[in-house]
């Protein structure tokens, strides 16, 4: 019996990191038909948004921007299977996006090592499994970095740390007009549960001490503030303690245990602080959970083709290779983070949504590499921007996709960009994430319908500001599409309203506990039917209940028919009819 066991595994695509880039990246590239390794060095997948770290997951801002595709799903899951919101649950609602796709090898507890190079090509991996006491030796043809500190860097790609100087790529938005190895920091985040009692709390003799002189210097000032400035916020309502940030002035790589400890430190500090304060501001508050692990905003970003700045994203991303969106702020934390006095992070608000070229997720040298989340091609401050999750997710989407849409063409990623750009883009739209600049095209034969509902032939799939591109149909009372002569169908596409436009709708709390389950999205159709006429007869097409998605795809034996019809018989919420944007039958 071996001491250290081998073993060799193969694929279309790996997939290095398993947080919600890497876990959208592998799940896309399965479903368009590819063999995917995911290799993920915790155990569990999510990164930042598992149980051990708790960051929100936050993406574009303005009504109507939320991210979906693949992200979306996973959510509306977690809200039907785990309607209390608990983090264990919501750990395995990832797990089982992954477990349920065949094609999809899921290695936990792995982590890369080592990489074999033929030329500029990756050939293989070497990772290192420990509660197996494996070494697995993966080889494919594409190669996926998600771990957010790029370690297929081992491969010789290009990439780049620290913040650039101002005059670069002419950012306006620098803290300093020269080029520093500095970073934003790693955090650690509390979770509190509100109590009907007092329950007395007691550092440990190893954290920080705190007082008011302290925290005066750090809380938001009373004096209006001219720029969009983040403040340490030593309360406990709608708090989750993001500010409990420190290493941006050390290596968040090699320095990760001293800043991990640190961390620690400060956390059980503020929360002595604000337990035993005396005007009472915790008392009813218990510390419930508090990380472990540090969430990390920034370490290293490789060079693709084309490196996004501030001015592209303050442009709007004008790219004719855009494959996904962001919409947060450049969002730029102060290396010195919560020791700093004053605030600890600087903003400014760019266009939502701005676009993310393709180019930008390749490796300018490697041949084989793609990448997704806070490792893509960009600047320090364009990192600002784009480095929160929701935006990664659909970064990964968009990557895993691309990696598996180019295998029958055995093209690199630069080539697949540069011949079948369109192809990919019409891919993702398809698979419901919408990208800046481009619309999905409706097909013909439903635009030759004629629609009792004319806006479900559109291919608008959300609400944007406060415009409605949906029908509200009553319960019981079909949407109907009829043409002059029979036409031949085998599939339908439909997409429901998930309430995209509320942010916050299904993000994980900042409270651990929830008192009532979460509901979900009430204009959702949760049973409806498909119909068709067929000799003068309503024949049902499909049927579906307890549905939670937003995304509707089913392929069913081709008919001829000369009308068909959607028949909504129940919501999830109490009124009497559903939303939906559209009805596409193929």
């Amino acid at each position: 019996m071996p001491v250290i066991t081998e073993r060799d595994l193969s694929g279309d695509v790996v997939v290095v990191g398993g947080g919600l880039s890497g876990l959208c990246a592998a799940v896309a590239a399965c479903r368009h038909g590819a063999r995917v390794v995911l290799v993920q060095d915790r155990p569990m997948l999510g990164g930042n948004a598992s149980s051990e770290i708790r960051m929100g997951i936050c993406g574009a801002h303005g009504k109507g921007r939320k991210e979906t595709g693949i992200l979306e799903e996973l959510q509306l899951n977690n809200v039907f299977y785990n309607p209390l919101m608990r983090y264990t649950l919501w750990d395995d609602q990832m797990l089982s996006l992954a477990l349920a796709e065949q094609n999809l090898t899921l290695l936990l507890n792995t982590s890369v090592d080592d990489v074999t190079m033929d030329g500029t090509t990756i050939r293989s991996v070497t990772a290192w499994t420990l509660n197996e006491y494996c070494r697995y030796h993966i080889s494919a043809r594409t190669f996926i970095d998600c771990s957010g500190d790029a370690i297929l860097r081992l491969s010789g790609a290009e990439y780049r740390h620290g913040s650039e100087a101002a005059n670069e790529f002419h950012e306006s938005f620098r803290q300093t007009p020269q080029a520093t190895p500095y970073t934003m920091g790693n955090s650690i985040l509390l979770q509190l549960r509100k109590t009907s009692e007092h329950h007395p709390f007691l550092p440990p003799p190893w954290a920080h001490k705190y007082d008011d002189d302290f925290f005066a210097k750090r809380v938001r000032p009373l004096t209006p503030d001219p720029d969009e400035r983040s403040y340490i916020n030593p309360f406990p309502q709608n708090n989750n303690f993001w500010w409990i940030e420190t290493g941006g002035l050390l290596d968040t790589i090699s320095d990760a245990g001293e800043i991990q400890r640190e961390l620690k430190k400060i956390a059980y500090g503020v929360w002595d602080y604000m337990k035993n304060h005396p005007d009472g501001r915790c008392r009813d508050y218990d510390l419930d959970w508090i990380g472990s692990l540090p969430g990390k905003r920034e370490s290293v970003r490789y060079v693709g083709d084309l490196i996004l700045n501030q001015n592209h994203i303050m442009e709007g991303g004008q790219f004719p290779d855009n494959v996904c969106y962001g919409g947060w702020t450049l969002d730029d934390h102060y290396p010195e983070a919560f020791l700093r006095e004053g605030s600890v992070s600087l903003h400014h608000r760019p266009p939502s949504p701005f676009g993310i070229p393709f180019r930008a997720l390749y490796s300018r040298n490697i041949s084989n590499l793609l990448f997704a989340g806070r490792d893509i091609s960009c600047t320090h401050i364009g990192l600002s921007a784009v480095r929160v999750m929701a935006t990664c997710a659909l970064m990964g989407q968009a990557v895993g996709t691309a990696a598996a849409l180019a295998l029958p063409y055995q093209e690199t990623p630069r080539e697949f960009g540069q011949n079948h750009i369109r192809e990919l883009q019409n891919a993702l739209l398809e698979d419901d994430v919408m990208i800046p600049g481009f619309t999905r095209q409706v097909a013909d034969v439903t635009l030759a319908a004629h629609a009792s509902h004319p806006v479900l032939q559109t291919p608008q799939d959300r609400n944007m500001d406060d415009a409605d591109h949906g029908a509200w149909l009553p319960l019981d009372e079909p949407a109907t599409y009829t043409w002059d002569t029979p036409v031949t169908l085998s599939s339908v596409r439909a997409v429901f309203d998930t309430n995209v436009a509320d942010f916050n709708d299904k993000r994980m709390r900042k409270l651990e506990a929830l008192p009532d389950r979460k509901p979900m999205p009430p204009m959702l159709a949760r049973t409806f039917r498909l119909e068709a006429s067929v000799d003068g007869a309503w024949r049902t097409l499909a049927r579906e209940d307890n549905f939670h998605a937003r995304l509707y795809r089913k392929t069913f034996p081709t008919i001829q028919t000369a009308a068909v019809r959607l028949v909504i018989e129940r919501a999830w919420g109490p009124l009497p009819f559903a939303h939906v944007f559209c009805l596409e039958f193929r």
